[in-house]
């Protein structure tokens, strides 16, 4: 097992800067995830490591070693790919072994190894099938056997999940996280789905516009998002703003609220929050689920009455997007049970949320 060390590194393609001074430590045995929106930066980011691209300027150490000019054969690195890349003519062992020849080991130690990867990934009773006989997840199994096989230090996963469908993703998520902590293999992780990562995560690296915008434990990067841009792009956020309001402490409630505040459709509400804004001009998160349906008491802070504009259902939850008395709009997530029957649109609702649950954003980043 070893760390990475990602020190000042940057790549530009002509004109074009995919990205910019990343500076990023991968602990040893950590699973790490570099999530982000297409174009972010992710995938080069990830290829730079495995040796594929060179970087620009800055260098990439795994462990001790240098390995910034490395041909990608020589960095001891495990990768499995999207479209797992099997050998349709060759069977599931001899897939799995084929990097164990490339380097000349005994027939013995081949068949070993081998053994063992088909065991981690419960394909033991499958060795002597071919690809084409295999379901999507048996061959991401495969390619994940194949790329253990050789013992590496890391593995690196480039969006290996993406071709499955929704159910056999879950599982897929759940048996990966199994093997690696089994194995206690260093992992990164290249995804655009926020769910996968936060699941999956240790910790997770957001990149946005060529920059890591924030690093941090699941928690922390939907709770504390560093900036705007990663509290608008895990999950679902409501964005509150204001320019020019003071900020004023009430001593009845203790906490700090703006009069006059509007959202960014440009509805006037009176918003509370526990945290003291550094500013007069801010913007503030809250999260759908921290909405709550019904009367939330007297004090009309952080109390709103809004129409059903769309009910969206989906199971375990309801989402609604609610019109506020002015025009704005705000998205409410409940369990299903808060629900005895499915609201309509068109009906009328009372929302409310905690103080606590407003949430001021930096107003560096991008």
């Amino acid at each position: 097992m070893s760390g990475i060390h990602i020190d000042d590194v940057s790549r530009v393609f002509g004109d074009f800067t995919a990205l910019e001074q990343v500076q990023l430590q991968v602990r040893e045995g950590e699973f790490f995830s570099l999530l982000g929106p297409s174009g972010c930066g992710k995938t080069t980011l990830l290829n730079m490591i495995a040796g594929f691209l060179d970087p620009t300027t800055g260098r990439i150490m795994i462990g001790e070693r240098d390995v910034t000019d490395l041909p990608p054969y020589r960095r001891g690195l495990g990768i499995v790919f999207q479209d797992y890349a099997l050998f349709p003519h060759l069977t599931v062992f001899q897939n799995v072994a084929y990097g164990l020849k490339v380097r000349k080991l005994s027939k013995s130690e081949v068949k070993r190894r081998v053994d063992e990867a088909l065991a981690l990934v419960q394909l033991s009773s499958m060795a002597e099938r071919r690809p084409h006989q295999l379901s999507g997840g048996q061959r991401q199994r495969v390619a994940i056997a194949r790329a253990l096989a050789i013992e590496p230090s890391v593995l690196l996963l480039d969006e290996p999940l993406s071709n499955l469908d929704a159910k056999l993703r879950k599982d897929m998520q759940t048996e990966l996280k199994t093997i690696q902590r089994r194995t206690g293999i260093t992992t990164i992780l290249v995804t655009h789905d926020q769910e996968e990562a936060l699941s999956l995560s240790d910790r997770i690296g957001i990149l946005g516009h060529g920059r890591l915008q924030q690093v941090g434990t699941p928690l922390e990067v939907y709770r504390q998002p560093a900036n705007r841009f990663v509290a608008d792009f895990i999950g679902q956020v409501n964005l509150f703003r204001t320019e020019g309001v003071p900020f004023e402490r009430v001593e009845r409630y203790g906490r700090y609220y703006a009069d006059d505040y509007e959202t960014e459709a440009g509805t006037s509400l009176i918003l509370e929050t526990a945290a003291a804004p550094s500013e007069t001009t801010g913007t503030f998160m809250l999260r759908p689920e921290r909405i709550r349906i019904g009367d939330g008491g007297s004090t009309g802070i952080n109390q709103v009455n809004a129409v059903i504009r769309h009910v969206s259902y989906a199971g375990d939850q309801v989402r609604l997007l609610v019109t506020l008395a002015g025009k704005g709009e705000l998205i409410a997530v409940a369990p299903d049970p808060v629900f005895p029957v499915l609201p309509q649109a068109g009906d009328s609702v009372q929302l409310y949320w905690d103080a606590a649950d407003v949430i001021p954003l930096p107003t560096e980043g991008v």
